[in-house]
């Protein structure tokens, strides 16, 4: 896809339909690669089954004349165009029994997601719940915005946008249609989902505090606290990452926040980190995970995911517990959260670290599901370090 997308160069009219042609085709990927298979059996080289997947995803998924379809795709084919053409043709003509044989067909290929993941998903919540949260995840994502409060109110921001609808979620929410690009500029807003903000609200940390962000690129919930915080206090903001620092930093400067520090930090090293035992007030833990909860978003995640992925995530987050634990001071509020589903990511997860860190207290949990909710799945367990 990536050498096709380079080859097209398209202009500022066609970038819209080239985004969701590509988007297109991750959805659909497994319905796409079995329709390839019913028309062509043995090997094919991966240009030309891209050029199968983009001719396809066009023919059954997007406003697009059959002709102009076949026409296009056999256009940029190379030496294939014989073998793209009579395939695309054929599926034109076979279109109504293609699509009666996808509905029936098992959950997984008619909603194009990893076998694997589908059948945790229908063990754990039955087959139409997990159909249901399939189809979200296929469905193209809208635009959130939270109204930066150091800068402006959500009413304020609600009122310079007639389409800008309050999310039910979240009072700092909006919901918008198109996104005025002077609301980026003036740091009057941060695009995120409503659920990024669970974690926060849990953390709930006062002006004048000592907070640390321990993965905080690229900026959505530290300059949330920070808004939270009236702009006092401390915030030390850490990432792994020194050019996602970068980013952060510039979002923080843009909205305004003038309390945080970014430093650049490996939870999972062998550096200790660079601040003293039991010196933060709140520590914020938004620990790396599967992402399930945002595959809506990030089309990709599923193609990328592996059945051990959710059991090697769990280690992981609980080893970062780990290091961060020993920051916090007596009678100080940890918050651990993620962006996934899965349970063992989650509520596994805060418990083993609350069983061992004995001197963590597990308060309360709270959780957030597309099918529950109607935002992106986030978790988010609030530890209390014993006196």
């Amino acid at each position: 896809m990536h050498g096709l997308q380079a080859e097209y160069r398209p202009d500022p009219a066609d970038r819209a339909f080239l985004m969701e042609l590509f988007y297109g085709v991750l959805r659909n990927l497994s319905r796409l690669d079995h329709w390839i298979g019913g028309f062509r059996k043995g090997p094919l080289d991966p240009r030309t089954r891209q050029c199968l997947r983009i001719g396809l995803q066009q023919i059954f998924h997007l406003r697009v004349p059959d002709h102009a379809a076949v026409n296009e795709t056999v256009a940029v084919a190379g030496r294939a165009r014989g073998l793209v053409n009579a395939v695309l043709r054929a599926a034109t003509r076979e279109r109504d029994r293609l699509l009666a044989e996808m509905q029936v067909a098992p959950l997984a290929l008619r909603t194009s997601h990893p076998e694997f993941l589908v059948s945790r998903w229908v063990d754990r919540i039955g087959e139409g719940p997990a159909a249901t949260l399939c189809a979200w995840n296929n469905e193209p994502a809208p635009v959130y915005v939270r109204a930066n409060g150091l800068r402006v109110t959500p009413g304020e921001l609600a009122a310079s946008l007639p389409d800008a609808e309050p999310v039910a979620f979240h009072p700092a929410a909006l919901r918008v249609r198109h996104l005025p690009p002077s609301w980026i500029v003036g740091g009057l807003c941060y695009v995120q989902d409503p659920s990024t903000l669970l974690a926060c609200e849990l953390l709930d940390p006062e002006p004048g505090e000592t907070v640390l962000d321990a993965c905080a690129a690229p900026g959505g919930k530290t300059s949330y606290l920070a808004e939270r915080m009236r702009n006092r206090g401390r915030i030390h903001a850490c990432d792994v990452s020194p050019p996602r620092l970068d980013t952060l930093a510039a979002n923080l400067d843009r909205l305004g926040v003038q309390n945080t520090r970014t430093t650049a930090h490996d939870w999972l090293g062998q550096t200790p980190p660079p601040f003293e035992p039991a010196s933060f007030d709140r520590i914020l833990l938004d620990a790396p995970c599967s992402n399930t909860g945002v595959m809506r978003r990030r089309v990709d995640v599923r193609w990328r995911l592996s059945p051990g992925d959710f059991k090697r995530m769990h280690g992981l987050q609980v080893r970062m517990a780990h290091s961060v634990a020993a920051l916090l001071r007596p009678g100080g509020v940890l918050v651990y959260s993620t962006c996934s589903l899965e349970m063992e990511e989650n509520e596994a997860s805060a418990k083993r670290i609350a069983r061992e860190n004995p001197e963590l207290q597990l308060e309360t949990t709270r959780s957030c599901s597309p099918l529950a909710d109607g935002v992106d799945g986030a978790f988010a367990a609030r530890f209390v370090r014993k006196p």
